[in-house]
């Protein structure tokens, strides 16, 4: 095992050096912000650092400091040092990518004390002083050696960067028309209304004009450049929003402060409703931190216990919709307890016809495998481990549940225990319909507009 070994006092000599070498990385950069609290954009803003005198994100001043004290920590003169003073002179910014060499040489010493004074200074891989100074420390008299701490793999995780990637994909895209049914209160008003200035949709509020009013003036939001359509209660609320939706008046709905089911019985009314030949479905596109590409779980919402040909379109649903939102092939892990397909679980049996039924064509446009447990879909170790060969374990994209009750507690444990964001859109109606939760954070709310958006926009472009 590598240990560390100081050098005591008694064992200094001026002019004795120690070094490292270390090349600045973003992951640099992000972990000494999140440590110092020091968010300066010259150091995290690409965009403000183009405009700033080095006209590129550079490093923090203090992490060439902190450098020197790895140094003076652990090599020269090591376990036992204890800082007393440092003097730093900074040269030249260190950009990212640059190579930086740190070298610390004993200048003198003082029998009182145990002092002992460092010249200290770093270069850039030209050869260039960047950080200069001298340091002041009391130098250890025993001597000490201890094995190298192994530090833990530190991996940043930033919430909502695959909402961000969404919102993105949007720019240029004309807003939905959106009918916000019954935004009565706080939250679904204040969701509808960041929305729309994030340019996602042109929102139409659809329900009580009183009350919507008064959720305004309590969050203080000015409706003024918004439309609204007055109805008596939520029920007339739904079956206006439907009605304007049947019309072509608006292109989605966003659902407001009514129970699911309240918007949904005027979605599926048969006779005037916005039932399509597809079966109608729910999709959770979920931004999980630690899960290194987009995650789709199915149906978690609409359909409670799913038939065979239910699961069909449920599952072409969420294959046509990733299309929209650039993923060209998903793979498709339909999960159930189990990988093997067992008599006793319908879920194994249901999976095992669907990815024949795949095979024939009756689903498009994904890759399907299943049975799998979701520890397969999700780690190719897993899998591996298992004897599992599959062109889906490890690497699923869409996850198709067998019930709803799986579905919504799949949902949940990923946005309560995993730190995920939970957007949620129902598909298979004439128009994308737009699920939020009083619980849904704002960048799941924005989430969930753009997704509604991208795949409005793609069908519009006859690609659905």
């Amino acid at each position: 095992m590598e240990r560390i070994e100081n050098r005591t006092f008694d064992e200094l000599r001026p002019g004795d050096t120690a070094s490292l070498v270390r090349t600045l990385t973003h992951k640099d950069i992000a972990l000494f912000a999140i440590m110092s609290g020091d968010v300066n954009p010259a150091h995290v803003d690409e965009e403000y650092a183009k405009s700033d005198m080095f006209h590129h994100v550079v490093a923090h001043g203090m992490w060439g400091g902190a450098l020197i004290s790895a140094v003076l920590g652990t090599e020269l003169p090591g376990p036992g040092t204890i800082y007393v003073d440092q003097t730093l002179h900074f040269r030249r910014p260190i950009g990212l990518g640059d190579t930086i060499t740190v070298v610390v040489r004993v200048n003198s010493k003082t029998e009182a004390g145990h002092r002992v004074i460092f010249d200290c200074r770093l270069s850039n891989q030209h050869g260039q002083t960047v950080v200069d100074g001298t340091a002041e420390v009391i130098a250890p008299t025993e001597k000490i050696s201890r094995p190298r701490v192994s530090l833990p793999e530190i991996e940043r995780r930033r919430k909502g960067r695959g909402y961000d990637r969404l919102i993105a994909m949007t720019r240029g895209l004309d807003p939905l028309r959106t009918a916000v049914v019954h935004p009565v209160d706080t939250p679904s008003l204040l969701g509808a209304i960041e929305a729309a200035r994030a340019k996602l949709i042109i929102p139409i509020l659809v329900g009580p004009e009183a009350r919507i009013r008064s959720a305004a003036a309590q969050a203080e939001l000015d409706l003024s450049p918004y439309e609204i359509v007055p109805t008596e209660h939520s029920d007339a609320a739904a079956a206006q929003a439907v009605a304007m939706a049947r019309a072509g008046t608006v292109e989605a709905l966003m659902k407001g402060a009514l129970h699911t089911d309240e918007l949904m019985r005027a979605v599926v009314d048969a006779e005037h409703g916005l039932r399509t030949a597809r079966r109608i479905s729910h999709v959770f596109a979920i931004d999980v931190p630690g899960y290194p590409r987009p995650l789709f779980v199915t149906d978690a919402a609409i359909n409670i216990y799913p038939t065979l040909t239910d699961k069909r379109d449920i599952i072409q649903n969420a294959i046509d919709l990733v299309h929209a939102l650039g993923i060209k092939e998903p793979r498709v892990a339909i999960l159930s307890a189990v990988e093997t397909v067992t008599e006793t679980i319908r879920s194994t049996l249901d999976a095992a016809a669907l990815c024949k039924m795949a095979d024939r064509g009756q689903i498009t446009g994904g890759i399907l495998d299943g049975p799998l447990a979701f520890d397969n879909a999700v780690s190719a170790e897993a899998a591996k481990t298992k004897g599992i060969v599959s062109p889906v374990a490890g690497r699923a994209e869409i996850f198709v549940v067998p019930d709803l009750e799986a579905g919504n507690m799949l949902a949940k444990q990923l946005e309560y225990l995993a730190d995920a964001q939970v957007a949620g859109i129902v598909l298979g109606a004439r128009v994308p319909i737009i699920l939020t939760s009083r619980a849904d954070k704002t960048l799941a709310r924005l989430g969930s507009c753009a997704v509604a958006l991208l795949l409005a926009r793609h069908r519009a472009g006859g690609k659905v």
